[in-house]
Parts: structure tokens; sequence; C-alpha cells
């Protein structure tokens, strides 16, 4: 599926459910879906680390993916986390998500443990493999479990040279701020989720500066 529209509101984050023995309840995981998008949720995110995606099993990842997907059944797009530290095993993750019908794909840098961390020239070709993989775009997830440090200027490079957003709030308000870009790519970027938080952030700005506007004019 592919999609260039802007993607605005709540995306929250869905837990994978499990039964009292530990396996995946996929009934339970299909009411989780129904009460989040009934509450009014724009989209969704599975499979993410709040998702416990890391104690998944491979065929456990396929299987919730598959099921929610289904179930959603294109009512709000569906961001699917495909997290892995190998490019090819991460584009492979994210065809087969796309095949599926997610209409984004949210993926860490990739990590080695705690202290082993990838370059950015290796995060860069990380990124370039996956989104080259793909039609649907790329939600790089700055998480601090990476334990990978990016730096907002690396972020704008990747942001202008492959089909990525961020989940930071504030580096994407300094790339709105600072990226030199097309009217189209701006115009497609201002609705996508890592935009969303600078949004809020400038809103609070606005209304501080009325406050203040409006002390002085009491005084």
């Amino acid at each position: 599926m592919t999609s260039n529209r802007p993607y605005r509101g709540v995306f929250p984050v869905v837990p994978t459910i499990f039964d009292n023995s530990g396996n995946l309840d996929l009934d339970g995981q299909r009411r989780c879906v129904d009460f989040m998008i009934d509450a009014g949720s724009q989209g969704i995110c599975i499979l993410a680390n709040f998702s416990e995606q890391f104690v998944l099993t491979d065929a456990e990842r396929e299987i919730v993916m598959r099921a929610v997907l289904d179930h959603v059944a294109g009512r709000v797009p569906v961001i699917v986390t495909t997290t892995h530290f190998a490019s090819s095993i991460c584009a492979a993750r994210s065809r087969q998500a796309e095949e599926m019908g997610a209409a984004m794909v949210m993926v860490m840098p990739p990590y080695h443990g705690a202290t082993f961390r990838v370059a950015e020239p290796g995060i860069f070709e990380f990124f370039r493999v996956v989104s080259d993989s793909l039609r649907i775009p790329v939600m790089i997830q700055d998480a601090p479990v990476a334990g990978t440090p990016l730096s907002v200027d690396f972020l704008a490079r990747m942001a202008r040279s492959c089909k990525t957003s961020v989940t930071s709030r504030s580096r994407c308000r300094w790339r709105r701020r600072n990226c030199a870009t097309s009217s189209r790519r701006r115009q497609r970027d201002r609705g996508s989720l890592g935009w969303r938080g600078s949004d809020h952030a400038d809103g609070r700005s606005r209304r501080r500066r009325h406050r203040r506007d409006d002390r002085r004019r009491l005084s």
C-alpha cells in the first residue's frame, strides 16, 4: 500500500496481549485494537518496544502482525515496528509488513548491546537499504534503548535523502525550522507523525507569549 497522504492525530502503541500461560491471546489482541480505534485513535502502532517486541519469536511477530492488519482492514493506518540490527533482516521484515498492508514502518537505528555502537555512516547505509526496499515511509525511532546517539544534523541529512520521519519532538522542530526542502516535501512532511509534536510545541510557545503579553497589559 502506498500513500502520500499526511498522517495527523493520535497513534498509540498497541500492547501485545498474552493469556495466563504466556501465549498469544489473539482474541484479546483484536479487542484491544477495537478499543483504541473506537476511542478515537487516528492510527495505531504495533510490535514496538511497549508491545514487548523483543520477547516475541519471529513466528509470533508475524502472527500478531497478520492478525492486527487483517482485523483493522484499513479502518486506520497501521505502523509496524520492524527493528533489527541487520539491514537485510529489517528490510525483509519491512517488505513483509508493506505487503500485508502497513502504512509505515518504525525502525530503531542498529545497535549491538549497550556499548557497541554503529557510526553515522553505518546508520545512514542501514536506513538507506531499508528505505530503498520499500514504497511506504520509514519512521526513525530515536529510542533511548538503542543507546545510539543521533545528532540533529545527521537526522536532517537522512530526512533529505530517505523516505523517513523522526519520532523525537525537539529534533523534528529543528528540522522544520532549518531543513531546506522542496514545497512538495514540506507539504508531505508537515502531516507526518514525526512533526506532530513540533506543532504542539509551537502551540505552547504561542500560549506562553500570549500570557506574557496579557501580564504586560495588566501591569
